[in-house]
C-alpha cells in the first residue's frame, strides 16, 4: 500500500529536481514527523531537507505573533475585563471564569472566519435586546444588566486585541486574522518562496484566505487527501470542504486539483463488532491483535474515538506486541495523585467558605478520603489509627486538632499541611500543595509512572505559583482550584515510542494524512464518532448562520471526512461499538456504520459479531463449616461462660452467623455513625429508663414520681446521646428528629404508666436491667452449660409479678405466641418468645415462678401495653394460656436443652440457611 504522503513525495520529486527549496506545510507536527521519514526512505543521495513545518507555525510566522497559552489569556483577559469601563460592575475572577472560557472560544471563533467584530456584536446586541422587546412591564435593574453586558462585549474584544497585538502574542483566532492581513506584505517579500499544502480538508475563513493569495503566486501547490468517490458525490459530507473549494476559489478554474485518489472503491474487509461496554472493547482489541503477525502490526493502527479507553487498550496489549507507539497522551486527571489533591483544594474550597469555626470543622468522610487515598497513606505513617479512632470516638465533623489528636507525633507535620485552616489563601494552598509533593518525591522510587505524575503536578502548581505572582485576582482557594481543574484537564503524560514501527495508537485527529493498511476503530458510536451538537457557545445559530460561521452540521462534516479518510486506503478495517445504554451512553451504532452498510461499495466486504461474554451459570451450595477441636473448645468456653439469649437466637436465624460472630469473634466494621442507628436508639431509651427506675427498685410507683421522672427526660435523654452517640451531633437534621423520637418513647413510656396508677392500678419495681444467669444440666455433655442475661424490668402489677423486655422497634401480639414447642428453636419468627422464656428461666432461680407473666413492651406498639408471652393449643384459636408456670418452663428447657445439644454436637457442622430476602 502507498500512502498519500508517499504519493505525494513522488510526487513532487517528479516536479521538482529539488526538494530542499520547498516549504511543506502540514495539518500537523506529527505529519510532518512521517513525511520527513518518507524522504529518508525515498532519497538515493544525501540532500537537505525541505522546509518542514505545521500550519500553526507558518500563521505564527506570517503574523510575527506568537499563539498564547489558553490558561494565560484567561488571566490576561481578566485584566482586560477589569479595565473595561463599559462593564459598570466587575465580577471576581472565580464567576468572571464560568463564562470567560466560552466567551474567548467565540472570539476566537469569529477571528479565525474573519467575522467584522463591530457588525457582529451590533447584531448581537440587538438580537438580546429583541428577545426582551415584548415584555410590557418596564426594564428592570437585572434585565438593563442583561443587555449592558451584550453590548458591552465589542469594547471587551477590541481592548483584549490590542492589548496582546502590544505584547505580539494572541490566541489562535487572532494570529489566524493577523496572518491573513499581513500575508501581502509576506507575499511581497518572499515572492520567489515556494510553499506546498499537503493533507488539508476544513479550512477556516483565514486559511482560505492565505492560500488563495499564495497560490496566486504561481509558486503554491495545495494536495488534497481526498478520495473521487466522495468528491463526485455532491451529497456525501466526506468531501463538503473541498468540493467548495473546487467549486468557489478562482485557482481551480484553471487548475486541476492535485492529490485526489480512488482507493476507497477498492477490495476491503470491513468488520462491525457490536460489544458490551468499553472494557468488553479494550479485551476484544488485546485478542485481535494476539493473532496478528509481526509484520502485519506494523501496518497497523488503533484508533481510540473515546480517548477514555487508552489505559485499558494499553492494559490488554498481548505479548506478541513488543513495538508500540502512543501518538496521544492520557490526561492528567485520570491518575489517582490527582485525585488526591482535588479532595484536598475541594475540601479547604468548602471550609474557607464557612462563617464560623464550627462550619469550619472538616466532615469526616472528607477526613477518611485523604488519609485512606494511596498518597495519604504515603504521607501518613498511621493513617489506619487516625481512621480508626475517628469511628471509635464517632466524630462527624473534626478540626486539625481532633485529627493531631488522633495522631502520631512523626504525622504532626503532614497533619498541619493537610488539614490545618488555609485562611482562603491562594498562596497558602500552592505553596502546601508544593511541599507535599516535595515529600512525596521521594516516596515512590520503585514506581517510575507515579513518579512522572507527580512530577507533572509539581510543574501544574509551579504554573500556578507563577501566575498568581503575575496576577493579583488569583487570590482565593476557589480560584486555585479552579485553575487546577481546567489544568489537570488539558496537560497529558505523553508515551514514548517508535513513531514510525510497530502498533499505532492514537485519537482521531492524529489520523490525518496517515494511512494504515489494518484498521481497528473503537467506540464508533452516536454521540461518540460524530460528537453531535455542542452548546458550548454563546454565538446562537441564526448568528452563525448570519455571518458563516460553522454550524454543527458543518462540525459534522468534519468528523465524516476524518472517518472515511482512516477507510480510505485500508485493506482490514475493525469497527467496534458499545451496544449497552448507560446514562448519557444511548448503546446506539454510529450513523458511519449505517452508512457504510447503505452505500455499500461492490468490493467491499461487510460482515457483523455480536460480542457477549461467556456466562457460566453457578450452582449455589449453602455453606458448612466442621466443628473442629479449637471450635469444640470455643464452644465450652462460651457454655462455661454462659450462652445469651440473642446469641442462641442468632443460631437459629442462621448458624453461620452465629460462628462468625460467637465463635471467630468477628464484628462490623466500625464506622463512624453519622445518623442514629437502631441500636444506638434502642440502647439510648433502655439506659435512660434505667438511670430513672433503678433508684425505684422495691417501691410502688405513684404519679408524683413518675411525673418528677417525666420532667427530667430531655436532660436525661441528652445525657444518654452523648455517652453513647459520643462525638455524634444530635442538634439538627435527621439526628434531632430521632433525639425527639427517644424523648416521645421516654415520655409515652411514663404518661401511659401514670395513667395505669391513676386507673387504680399498683405497680411495684422489683428489678431494673437485673444480670442473671442459670445452668442448664444436660446429661449427653461433659462440660457445664449456663444461659446468662440482663432482663430489663421485673414489677408486680396488681401483685401479679411481670418479666419485662423492652423494644424499642415494632412488635405485636402475635410475635409473643406460641403453638408448638418444637418450632421455637427451628423457626427465627419465635425469637421474641423464646428470649422472654429464657429471662423467664433465669428469673426462676432468683425467684421460684408459679404464677407469673413474661412478655413485651414496644415502644413503637405502645398502646398495645404489655405483650404477653401466650401458648395456642392450635394456630388461629383465640384461647391462650398467658401464665408462665414450672410446667411451662419445663417445656421450654427441653427445647432449649435441644438447641444447645444441637449447638455443641463435634459431628454436627454449623450449616448456613436460606434466608428469606
Amino acid at each position: 500500500m502507498q500512502t498519500f504522503l508517499e504519493e505525494t513525495l513522488i510526487s513532487l520529486k517528479s516536479k521538482h529536481e529539488d526538494l530542499s527549496g520547498l516549504t511543506l506545510i502540514l495539518p500537523s507536527k506529527r505529519a510532518g514527523s512521517f513525511l520527513k521519514n518518507y524522504l529518508s526512505k525515498y532519497s538515493k543521495t544525501t540532500s537537505f531537507l525541505p522546509h518542514i513545518i505545521s500550519i500553526e507555525e507558518f500563521i505564527e510566522t506570517v503574523s510575527g505573533i506568537s499563539i498564547l497559552d489558553s490558561t494565560e489569556l484567561l488571566f490576561k483577559s481578566y485584566q482586560v475585563y477589569l479595565n473595561t469601563d463599559s462593564f459598570s460592575e466587575k465580577e471576581n475572577f472565580e464567576n468572571y471564569n464560568a463564562w470567560a472560557i466560552t466567551l474567548l472560544n467565540d472570539f476566537n471563533e469569529i477571528d479565525r472566519y474573519l467575522v467584522n467584530p463591530k457588525d457582529f456584536f451590533t447584531y448581537l446586541g440587538s438580537i438580546k435586546t429583541m428577545e426582551r422587546w415584548n415584555l410590557k412591564e418596564e426594564k428592570t435593574e437585572l434585565i438593563e444588566k442583561y443587555l449592558q453586558f451584550w453590548n458591552s462585549l465589542l469594547e471587551l474584544y477590541t481592548n483584549l486585541k490590542e492589548t496582546q497585538l502590544k505584547e505580539s502574542i494572541a490566541y489562535q483566532g487572532l494570529v489566524y486574522r493577523m496572518a491573513s492581513e499581513k500575508i501581502e506584505a509576506y507575499k511581497n517579500t518572499y515572492p520567489d518562496k515556494k510553499h506546498v499544502f499537503i493533507g488539508f480538508n476544513a479550512l477556516n475563513s483565514a486559511e482560505q484566505h492565505i492560500i488563495q493569495q499564495l497560490l496566486q503566486t504561481g509558486n503554491t501547490e495545495v494536495y488534497w487527501d481526498a478520495d473521487k468517490t466522495f468528491v463526485n458525490d455532491t451529497k456525501h459530507s466526506a468531501s463538503l470542504f473541498i468540493r467548495r473549494y473546487f467549486k468557489n476559489w478562482p485557482y481551480f478554474e484553471k487548475n486541476k486539483p492535485l492529490g485526489t485518489s480512488n482507493h476507497f472503491k477498492q477490495q476491503k474487509d470491513i468488520r462491525f463488532i457490536e460489544v458490551q461496554k468499553n472494557i468488553g472493547q479494550a479485551k476484544y482489541v488485546g485478542e485481535l491483535l494476539a493473532s496478528y503477525s509481526k509484520e502485519k502490526l506494523n501496518t497497523t493502527a488503533v484508533v481510540l474515538a473515546d480517548e477514555n479507553l487508552l489505559i485499558p487498550v494499553l492494559h490488554s496489549l498481548p505479548d506478541n506486541v513488543d513495538s508500540v507507539n502512543v501518538t496521544m497522551g492520557t490526561v492528567l486527571k485520570n491518575f489517582p495523585a490527582t485525585l488526591f489533591f482535588e479532595l484536598l483544594l475541594s475540601l479547604h474550597s468548602v471550609t474557607s467558605e464557612a462563617s464560623t469555626e464550627t462550619a469550619k470543622a472538616i466532615y469526616y468522610k472528607d477526613v477518611l478520603s485523604l488519609i485512606n487515598h494511596p498518597l495519604g497513606n504515603s504521607l501518613l505513617t498511621n493513617a489506619p489509627v487516625i481512621a480508626s479512632k475517628i469511628s471509635i470516638e464517632n466524630k462527624t465533623h473534626l478540626t486539625s486538632k481532633d485529627v493531631l489528636q488522633f495522631s502520631d507525633k512523626e504525622d504532626a507535620e503532614v497533619v498541619l499541611l493537610l488539614f490545618q485552616d488555609w485562611n482562603n489563601s491562594s498562596k497558602t494552598a500552592i505553596t502546601t500543595c508544593l511541599k507535599l509533593l516535595n515529600k512525596l518525591k521521594n516516596k515512590f522510587q520503585e514506581n517510575p509512572i507515579e513518579r512522572v505524575v507527580l512530577y507533572q503536578l509539581y510543574q501544574v502548581f509551579t504554573k500556578i505559583e507563577a501566575l498568581s505572582t503575575s496576577y493579583s485576582h488569583l487570590d482565593s482557594i476557589k480560584t486555585v482550584q479552579g485553575l487546577f481543574t481546567e489544568l489537570i484537564a488539558t496537560t497529558s503524560l505523553d508515551f514514548e515510542g517508535d513513531a514510525y514501527e510497530g502498533l499505532q495508537i492514537m485519537g482521531v485527529l492524529e489520523t490525518r494524512v496517515l494511512d494504515f493498511e489494518t484498521l481497528i476503530v473503537t467506540s464508533v458510536n452516536e454521540g461518540v464518532l460524530p460528537t453531535g451538537k455542542s452548546n458550548a457557545s454563546f454565538i446562537t445559530y441564526d448568528l452563525k448562520k448570519e455571518f458563516n460561521l460553522p454550524l454543527y452540521t458543518e462540525k459534522d462534516a468534519i468528523y465524516t471526512y476524518h472517518f472515511y479518510h482512516m477507510l480510505q486506503r485500508a485493506k482490514e478495517v475493525t469497527l467496534l461499538y458499545n451496544n449497552h445504554s448507560e446514562g448519557i451512553n444511548t448503546g446506539e451504532k454510529s450513523r458511519f456504520i449505517l452508512q457504510l452498510e447503505i452505500e455499500k461499495q461492490a468490493n467491499h466486504t461487510l460482515s457483523k459479531t455480536v460480542l457477549s461474554p461467556k456466562i457460566t451459570p453457578t450452582v449455589q451450595t449453602l455453606k458448612t463449616i466442621k466443628k473442629t477441636d479449637t471450635v469444640m473448645q470455643r464452644l465450652q468456653d462460651i457454655a462455661g461462660k454462659g450462652f445469651s439469649p440473642s446469641a442462641l437466637t442468632s443460631y437459629i436465624r442462621n448458624p453461620i452467623d452465629f460462628y462468625f460472630q460467637k465463635i471467630l469473634r468477628l464484628n462490623e466494621t466500625e464506622e463512624v455513625e453519622e445518623t442514629v442507628a437502631a441500636n444506638t436508639l434502642g440502647t439510648i431509651v433502655h439506659d435512660t429508663l434505667e438511670e430513672f427506675y433503678k433508684p425505684l427498685q422495691g417501691t410502688l410507683l405513684t404519679s408524683e414520681i413518675l411525673k418528677s421522672l417525666k420532667s427530667k427526660t430531655e436532660e436525661e435523654v441528652a445525657a444518654q446521646f452523648k455517652k453513647t452517640f459520643k462525638g455524634g451531633t444530635f442538634s439538627k437534621g435527621k439526628n434531632l428528629i430521632i433525639f425527639e423520637v427517644a424523648k416521645r418513647y421516654i415520655e409515652n413510656f411514663i404518661n401511659q404508666e401514670i395513667s395505669e396508677i391513676e386507673a387504680g392500678n399498683e405497680i411495684k419495681i422489683i428489678s431494673i436491667e437485673n444480670n442473671l444467669e442459670v445452668e442448664v444440666s444436660i446429661s449427653e455433655l461433659s462440660f457445664p452449660v449456663k444461659i446468662k442475661g440482663k432482663v430489663d424490668r421485673v414489677d408486680e402489677y396488681n401483685g401479679q409479678l411481670r418479666i419485662v423486655d423492652y423494644k424499642t422497634g415494632k412488635v405485636a401480639q402475635n410475635d409473643v405466641e406460641l403453638v408448638d414447642w418444637e418450632e421455637i428453636t427451628l423457626d427465627y419468627k419465635y425469637s421474641k418468645v423464646f428470649q422472654v422464656l429464657a429471662y423467664a428461666l433465669m428469673m426462676n432461680k432468683k425467684i421460684p415462678i408459679n404464677n407469673a407473666e413474661a412478655g413485651i413492651i414496644s415502644f413503637k406498639n405502645l398502646s398495645s401495653g404489655f405483650l404477653k408471652f401466650g401458648k395456642k393449643e392450635k394456630a388461629g384459636a383465640r384461647t391462650k394460656d398467658q401464665i408462665i408456670t414450672q410446667n411451662t418452663l419445663d417445656s421450654f428447657t427441653v427445647e432449649l436443652k435441644r438447641l444447645i445439644l444441637d449447638i455443641c454436637n463435634a459431628e454436627e457442622p454449623f450449616t448456613e440457611k436460606e434466608i428469606a430476602s
